[in-house]
């Protein structure tokens, strides 16, 4: 047994195969992220055992291909090249901060010193991932814990990235630790492993939830088909009527605010539509707000144009947004436009950028560009509270959420469609995720999922509610919106900056001698 994990030690296609294994294994829901730490151990030892960085690159790119796809395989579900195309480019993507890390494994830097640089590198690589037209931020490492909230609390100052340098740092310190005698190295190693969870410990006795008043929602969870016109429904008609009786059997007299689902209205409207007059009418009756996902058609009649529009109608322009929209009893409707939208499945990237670059127009971008771009965080406001409402791919960018939370939002409202991809593991994924955003931002929330999962997470991560997936249901919880706002809240993205710093010091350490092939 010891010859074989001897061999194993020095065999690049098992450490490029078992850490890929291991990273995946790390998330939803199977949830062992621990295995995080042993598979970066076994990208350093690869990276020291390969001859040259093309060689290197190979071996790793196999392992973020098998992280990627056992994490991620459910994208083919809705489209399968897309899905191919997806795990293969974020995993060469994945190459560039690990080039970095292995040239600065291959320099004499002080064993801590080393860990700050490398763990900053890829957590810079995480952070410049969410802000691009290419945006993919599902493999964030902090990711795979956010089922583990007892020793994630700290996030609520730093931010769930910080879980990454935490798992970077406690890899290439363990990795020096097996390769060194000198016990300064193990201390070092200790040290970082305990103090994030004993930072989360610290979190939770100091924090306080501090509400300011209560209110009912209603989570509605319809179970339409995603791959069938008005969700298998005859009509927008029969779909409206369905929504508003499973919603009248859910709420109660108290209910505040009623919550449908993204796309679960399966039709574009605009402002003046018959079924926001039937709806408000509805509210009225009810005495409840509602806030709820549809493809809403904008015109710019008393507005700046965008550079794309979808087209020209009665001499104005217009674009087709997957917004949410909320509805009050008072006939007033308020729009969200999603802000933050899957790349060339919702939205082409560069758009803006592309339609410049052709002089001669030879391409229709308002037909091809999809979905319009939303660049405002505004929230509703339901009563005495302000919500947002996440669409879908939004509750994933915490920056974006962090908007809506100094736009004075007091609880965090999403609502998704994750009926794409079947009973796989991403429903499972996206769900988990929102637990992070609760801890950073010390918020409760209110998610209606199509067709789940939809549930009731509380500010420490804890979930309330959570309904099974692919089954027609609804249901009513108490939430408690605050006006406190977190440090990570106030100062948005500091530790990520820290983390950019400390990548620019690890590329000029990398030029003060030549390295090594």
């Amino acid at each position: 047994m010891k010859e074989k994990v001897l061999q194993s030690w020095t065999n690049p296609w098992a450490l490029a195969i078992a850490s890929g294994i291991l990273l995946g294994l790390s998330y939803s829901p199977v949830n062992l992220s621990i295995l995080q730490i042993p598979a970066f151990l076994m990208l350093f030892r690869l990276s020291d055992i390969s001859p040259t960085r093309s060689y290197f690159a190979g071996k790793a790119f196999i392992s973020f291909v098998i992280w990627n796809f056992t994490t991620t395989y459910w994208l083919m579900f809705a489209d399968v090249l897309a899905g191919v195309a997806a795990i293969l480019a974020n995993a060469a993507l994945m190459l560039i901060p690990m080039l970095i890390i292995r040239a600065l494994l291959r320099k004499d830097i002080h064993v801590l010193f080393l860990s700050i640089l490398i763990s900053s590198t890829w957590v810079c690589y995480e952070y410049l991932h969410h802000h691009w037209d290419l945006a993919w931020p599902w493999l964030a490492l902090g990711n795979g814990w956010a089922v583990h909230t007892g020793v994630i609390q700290y996030i609520s100052f730093t931010g769930h990235l910080a879980i990454s340098f935490w798992i970077i740092a406690t890899s290439l310190l363990l990795y020096k630790t097996i390769l060194s005698t000198r016990k300064d190295v193990f201390y070092y190693t200790v040290t970082v492993f305990l103090i994030f969870p004993l930072l989360s410990v610290f979190s939770l006795i100091t924090f306080s939830e501090e509400p300011e008043g209560s209110l009912e929602v209603a989570i509605i969870q319809p179970n339409l088909d995603s791959y069938q016109t008005y969700g298998g429904f005859n009509s927008v008609d029969e779909l409206t009527e369905m929504l508003l009786e499973i919603s009248d059997s859910v709420r109660t007299e108290n209910t505040d605010l009623i919550i449908w689902p993204e796309n679960a209205i399966d039709t574009a409207i605009g402002r003046e539509s018959a079924f926001r007059f039937r709806v408000s009418d509805t509210l009225r009756n009810w005495n409840a707000d509602l806030i709820t996902g549809a493809v809403f058609i904008d015109t710019y009649e008393d507005r700046e144009e965008p550079a794309i529009v979808r087209g020209q109608h009665s001499g104005s322009g217009f674009n087709i947004y997957n917004a949410a929209l909320h509805f009050t009893p008072d006939n007033e409707l308020d729009v969200y436009r999603k802000g933050n939208l899957v790349p060339i499945v919702e939205r082409m990237p560069y758009a803006e950028t592309l339609q410049k670059i052709d002089r001669f127009g030879w391409v229709n971008w308002g037909l091809v560009t999809g979905y319009g771009k939303g660049i405002q965080a505004n929230n509703f406001r339901i009563g005495n509270h302000e919500t947002p409402a996440l669409i879908c791919y939004d509750s994933v960018f915490t920056s974006w959420v962090g908007e809506f939370v100094r736009n004075g939002a007091g609880f965090l409202t999403i609502v998704t469609n994750d009926g794409w991809w079947g009973e796989t593991s991403g429903h499972k994924q996206h769900f988990a995720y929102a637990r992070l955003r609760a801890i950073e931002y010390r918020q409760w929330i209110a998610r209606s999922a199509n067709n789940g999962i939809s549930g009731i997470i509380s500010p420490d991560g804890v979930v309330h509610v959570e309904t099974d997936y692919w089954v027609r249901t609804g249901f009513t919880h108490d939430i408690y919106p605050t006006g406190k706002v977190t440090l990570f809240a106030r100062y948005g993205n500091w530790f990520n900056w820290l983390m950019v710093v400390g990548t620019i010091m690890a590329v000029a350490v990398l030029y003060i001698k030549k390295e090594d092939p």
